[in-house]
């Protein structure tokens, strides 16, 4: 595996080792001791899966309390992944990074907690997999603003589409206005 840091501290880029041959291909999506030692040290207490259509936009979402570490893949179709960096602490605080994750192309991402993170589809449907190393807690879920005006995040959304939004994706928060991470 390859690991490669991001603009965003702690966010890692992870390309495997994928072996194919005529049959298919293998490859390893998590090995303890190979992620403990690019310093991603994870301890994983749910999986989720997500398809969405062409389009469909989720995000930006973090947890305010019991905030998740994500590690993030597509199994089929692409997505433009985003994270914004909420971490007051952090150099790279205010900061967003995209990646394009694809079944193509194989990579994954990190999340590191106090981070937002979102996804717009770009292919026709995607199926995203996630571990996360908290519990989801819809209490102290949040929503920032996938169109902020400060971030201006340059979603690749073709001329006169809009994107597919959950109301309450649409109602999110602005970077200004929304809690934030010592």
């Amino acid at each position: 595996m390859k690991f490669t840091k991001t603009p965003i501290v702690g966010a890692v880029l992870i390309d495997p080792e994928v072996i194919g041959d005529a049959r298919g291909f293998f490859m390893e999506t998590w090995q303890q001791d190979k992620f403990k030692a690019a310093g991603i040290d994870a301890a994983y207490v749910q999986d989720n899966h997500s398809r969405s259509s062409q389009w469909t936009l989720r995000g930006l979402h973090f947890q305010v309390q019991r905030p998740q570490g994500k590690l993030v893949r597509v199994t089929a179709g692409s997505v433009f992944d985003i994270i914004v960096d909420l971490r007051q602490s952090s150099p790279s605080f205010g900061a967003f990074w995209g990646v394009e994750l694809s079944g193509e192309n194989h990579r994954m991402l990190w999340v590191p907690p106090g981070l937002a993170h979102g996804i717009l589809v770009t292919s026709e449907s995607a199926d995203l997999l996630y571990k996360c190393t908290d519990f989801y807690s819809p209490a102290h879920e949040r929503t920032l603003a996938w169109d902020d005006a400060t971030l201006n995040i340059r979603w690749p959304l073709p001329p006169g589409i809009s994107p597919k939004l959950s109301t309450k994706d649409g109602r999110g928060t602005t970077f200004a206005s929304i809690e934030k991470f010592a």
